[in-house]
């Protein structure tokens, strides 16, 4: 079994962290993250900014240096960020740009549609949104026709499901994250998910899991395991995140 981690946080307190609301994170460094995951086979990984750690890109670029060239970034920024920036951190090994539309500390969501386009023409990246499925129906035309983008934790709502089905027939991803904070059937979501398109999810620890009701465990590895064959397996734990964030 090999995995690409494709959604953790690093939270170095050496840098700007900012109380989202009136939440503080623990610390949560590279050599926690390599120590936690030292029993499993990670061959890489995407570290997405959260919430709290705003727009600096300091503490990412960082964490990359440390973990080497199989990770990459997953970062938020803002609209007024220049191209020459944008370069830069994709030069450094960011590969996304992420809209954080459940807890904030991102660009606003009116931006999505020329902003997710705007990182796309100029280096590649896709889009990842964390936000409730439910949230998406108003939205569900202006994604669908993006280039690339990807849903965080399931959607994270039942009522939400359905919307996320639709977007995966249109090519979204979504990312196999965070059963413990979701409101959902982790099992029924997934097959559903992969029976649409079987490239969709992409597994990631969600380490060191802030905020969710229960944190990761390796239960949720062996959940997918029990759910697919071998090859399936492989497809979401390794395969199809390695291809989205290292086209």
């Amino acid at each position: 079994m090999r995995i690409f981690d494709a959604h953790f946080h690093i939270i170095d307190f050496d840098f700007p962290i900012i109380e989202n609301q009136g939440y503080t994170p623990p610390s949560y460094v590279v050599e926690d993250y390599q120590q936690e995951t030292a029993h499993l086979n990670v061959m890489g990984g995407a570290i997405v900014s959260g919430s709290f750690q705003g727009f600096d890109q300091d503490y990412l670029l960082k964490a990359l240096k440390q973990l080497g060239s199989a990770f990459c970034g997953v970062t938020q920024l803002p609209y007024s960020v220049t191209d020459d920036e944008i370069i830069h951190l994709h030069n450094n090994g960011v590969r996304a740009l992420r809209f954080n539309i459940k807890r904030g500390g991102s660009e606003d969501l009116s931006k999505l549609d020329s902003f997710a386009r705007r990182v796309y023409d100029l280096v590649g990246w896709h889009s990842e949104l964390y936000i409730d499925a439910k949230e998406i129906r108003d939205i569900t035309s202006t994604i669908e026709k993006l280039p690339a983008v990807s849903i965080d934790h399931l959607g994270l709502s039942e009522e939400g499901l359905p919307y996320l089905l639709k977007l995966v027939d249109k090519g979204v991803r979504v990312k196999a994250t965070g059963f413990g904070r979701v409101e959902l059937d982790v099992k029924n979501a997934l097959q559903s998910i992969y029976n649409i398109n079987p490239d969709a999810l992409m597994f990631g620890t969600d380490l060191p899991s802030t905020r969710a009701k229960r944190p990761f465990a390796y239960a949720d590895i062996e959940l997918i395991q029990q759910l697919f064959d071998e090859q399936a397996a492989d497809k979401i734990l390794y395969k199809n995140a390695m291809k989205w964030y290292f086209k």
